[in-house]
Order: C-alpha cells, then sequence, then structure tokens
C-alpha cells in the first residue's frame, strides 16, 4: 500500500510539474523526480542518471535548477527509499558529473566550512525497515558531507581521471611535507567515515544499500590509491622529516590502521593496491618509529 501511494504521489507531482511549472524548467524537475522516484528499493535507473548528468552540463542556469530541485526533494522528503536515492544521486554526480554540475553542488550552505545536508533529524518510522534505512540516510549524508569536504580542502578532484593523476603525480614531488601529511590525513578521514557505515545486516537484503556499498567500494580504492601516491613520497623523503613531522605522520597512519579490521570485513576483494598499502604502513612504521613514534610516546607520557 504505501509503495503504491509513492507511486501515486510521483504521478501527482508529475502532473503538476507538466501543467503548472515553468515550461523552460519543468523538464528538469521531472528529470529529478524521475532519478529519484518512490520506486521499489532499488538504484537509481542508469539512464535517468545519465540524463541528469547530461543535461547538467548544459549551462550554469540548468545545472543550479538541477541542484537546486534535487536538494529541495532531499530535505521535503520523510521517504528513506527517495532520500537514499538523492544522495545516491548526488554521489554520483561528485564522482562524475560534469564541472558545472559539481561546482553549484559545492554551493550547499556549509556550517563550520563542511556543507550541511541537513538530514540529522530524518525519521522514516512507516516499518522497521524503514526505520532502519534511517540510519543509512543519517551516515549516508554525513559520508557525502566528508567527500565534498575533502575535494574543497585539497584542491583537486578525488576522481579525477588516471591522466589527471599522472599528471598530479609530478606536482607531489614539490609538496612541502606539512602540505602532504595534511592531504593524507584528509584521505583518511574519508575512510574513516566509511568505517561508520550502518549494519552491513542490510546490504544482501536491499539492493539499494548494495548500491551504496558498491559506491562506497569504489571510493575506498580512490582514497587507497590517492594515499600511495603520498606515502611512496614519504618513504624517499624519511630521512629527512623533521620531529614534528614524523610525529603528525605516524598519527596519521595509526588512524588508518585503526581502521583495517573494518575494512577487511567491509570489503573481502583482495587488491593489489591495498595489500601495498598496509604493507607500506609498517615498512614507514618501522623507518619512522625511533624518531616519531617512540618519542612521541616519550614526549606524551604514554
Amino acid at each position: 500500500m504505501r509503495h503504491f501511494i509513492g507511486i501515486i504521489k510521483d504521478n501527482l507531482t508529475l502532473s503538476k510539474l507538466t501543467l503548472f511549472s515553468n515550461p523552460t524548467t519543468s523538464y528538469l524537475h521531472i528529470a529529478v523526480l524521475r532519478t529519484t522516484s518512490h520506486s521499489p528499493s532499488t538504484p537509481p535507473n542508469d539512464h535517468h542518471l545519465a540524463t541528469i548528468l547530461s543535461l547538467g552540463d548544459s549551462s550554469r542556469a540548468t545545472a543550479s535548477t538541477i541542484i537546486h530541485s534535487l536538494i529541495t526533494r532531499l530535505h521535503r522528503t520523510s521517504n528513506s527509499l527517495v532520500a537514499l536515492k538523492c544522495l545516491l544521486t548526488i554521489h554520483h554526480i561528485i564522482k562524475r558529473g560534469p564541472f558545472i554540475l559539481k561546482d553549484h553542488l559545492r554551493t550547499i550552505r556549509s556550517t563550520n566550512g563542511r556543507n550541511n545536508l541537513k538530514l540529522s533529524s530524518f525519521r522514516d518510522g512507516s516499518s522497521p525497515a524503514t526505520w532502519a534505512l534511517s540510519a543509512w540516510v543519517w551516515w549516508y549524508a554525513c559520508y557525502i558531507e566528508t567527500i565534498l569536504y575533502t575535494t574543497k580542502n585539497m584542491d583537486f578532484d578525488i576522481y579525477s581521471s588516471l591522466i589527471e593523476k599522472e599528471k598530479r603525480r609530478d606536482l607531489i614531488l614539490s609538496c612541502m611535507n606539512s602540505d602532504l601529511i595534511r592531504d593524507v590525513g584528509l584521505l583518511v578521514g574519508v575512510i574513516e567515515e566509511i568505517c561508520k557505515v550502518p549494519d552491513n545486516l542490510l546490504v544482501e537484503k536491499d539492493r539499494l544499500v548494495r548500491g551504496v556499498m558498491e559506491l562506497l567500494g569504489n571510493d575506498y580504492l580512490s582514497m587507497v590509491n590517492e594515499i600511495l601516491v603520498r606515502l611512496s613520497e614519504f618513504k624517499e623523503r624519511v630521512g629527512l622529516l623533521s620531529f614534528d613531522d614524523s610525529v603528525e605522520l605516524a598519527s596519521v597512519l595509526d588512524r588508518l590502521t585503526g581502521c583495517k579490521e573494518k575494512l577487511l570485513r567491509l570489503f573481502s576483494v583482495k587488491k593489489i593496491s591495498v595489500e601495498n598499502l598496509w604493507e607500506m604502513i609498517e615498512e614507514l612504521d618501522r623507518k619512522i618509529g625511533v624518531g616519531g613514534v617512540s618519542q612521541l610516546g616519550l614526549v606524551t607520557g604514554l
């Protein structure tokens, strides 16, 4: 019955948009509605997502309307499925959307430097299943806020193409130690947020949640690759690190190591890059142990 009512709501909204909305923008609102429908618990249709991304590349006015429509729908809905689809759509825009669409997404009002999707009070108590999905909505909004914050503060797109990443490798060589440590810390922050994902039992039962986890798995590997590049540079500089740099780097590596157990449970597929990351962390720990971790313990009395 709830699913049936949701379909009726979508059809009524489509009718209103067709009859009463500004014809120059109604098709954009319709595209958002179709992508984030009340239909069963499945990820947004690939065709509808492609339409959103394509339309968002046409002009700044169009991109602004799409983002405004998407955020408005996210804030007005009390349906956990619609909310998750809105967040999934935003995630896809961040990962593979055109620049102007991403740029308008960054204009969401921020609090304390972080984009604020304002979903901490979201509740869908219509059933035990939707109540459980509400926890995913809260967490997913926080995760997307973290991604937006990280991208903004690293001054580059963490989802950039392989060619762009290769060009960036040369820039990393000229970065100061403090900048590299800051970047690794921000990337580790994304991984820490991944590890806060709600109870994984829903993953096997809910296709929408599985869609979220698939994007998370890809994000995790992207973070691993970005961290590896920077740790490889630290491997070359380890003998030149100051005491303060050693302490900060050791602290960041410790945060990442603290995520290892949860990450192994979340993502069971073995990747060479992941194995290389844990090996490099152990190697760096050994190399900076005397100058970094051990001295940190002496200073703090640990």
